[in-house]
């Protein structure tokens, strides 16, 4: 599953108790109107208690980037919080970029052209790597097929695909979220389901 301060509080060893076998937390997010950089609300709480659950656990980060030099802002801005969250015991198998529209009046990044949509996704994941972590591209088909196909074949992709028995993307992806409206014990909305079909 997946879960940002959107869901709250979740209650993590109730979560592991119903067999969930990893976890995405959400770091944080830039703001679509005024770009300010923002830790998630229960960052630091969801990484301390999925870790203490036992669940494998990785992180993502919403951007909201214009141009190369914002992704590599919120890429270090990212590293940041995940460095304290591994002082406190955590350790994070991935790092995802997600990217997407917002439905908000005077969303800044709304409308990149593809060629930038790229060199920003681009930009944050090389910055993820060169610290150390594992990048990867979280996005649906619309998000994903902007990107170049070097992009696709350079990390690891994570596609949202509702309301359907089986993907359709046309190319290879590591995780399927097929849901936005799970049920898990120990959340308390609904909430993103995921299945991974591999880990590289």
């Amino acid at each position: 599953m997946d879960v940002s301060e959107h869901q709250q509080r979740v209650d993590w060893e109730a979560v592991a108790a119903a067999g969930v076998q990893f976890a995405f937390v959400r770091i944080g997010n830039r703001g679509a109107t005024e770009g300010l950089l923002g830790v998630d609300e229960f960052f630091f709480q969801n990484a301390d208690g999925a870790t203490r659950a036992g669940i494998p656990l990785s992180a993502y980060f919403f951007s909201q980037s214009v141009n190369e030099d914002e992704a590599r802002e919120e890429a270090a801005f990212a590293m940041e919080q995940l460095r304290v969250a591994e002082q406190g015991g955590a350790s994070f198998q991935y790092v995802a970029y997600d990217h997407e529209p917002v439905d908000i009046d005077g969303a800044r990044a709304n409308d990149l052209p593809a060629h930038q949509f790229t060199a920003n996704a681009r930009a944050f994941c090389e910055a993820v790597a060169q610290a150390g972590y594992a990048p990867m591209l979280y996005g649906n088909q619309t998000d994903l097929l902007r990107l170049t196909a070097n992009e696709r074949r350079a990390w690891p992709l994570w596609l949202a695909e509702y309301g359907v028995e089986a993907p359709s993307a046309p190319f290879n992806f590591a995780l399927w979220q097929y849901t936005n409206t799970g049920t898990v014990p120990g959340i308390n909305t609904p909430a993103d389901l995921n299945i991974w079909f591999e880990t590289a």
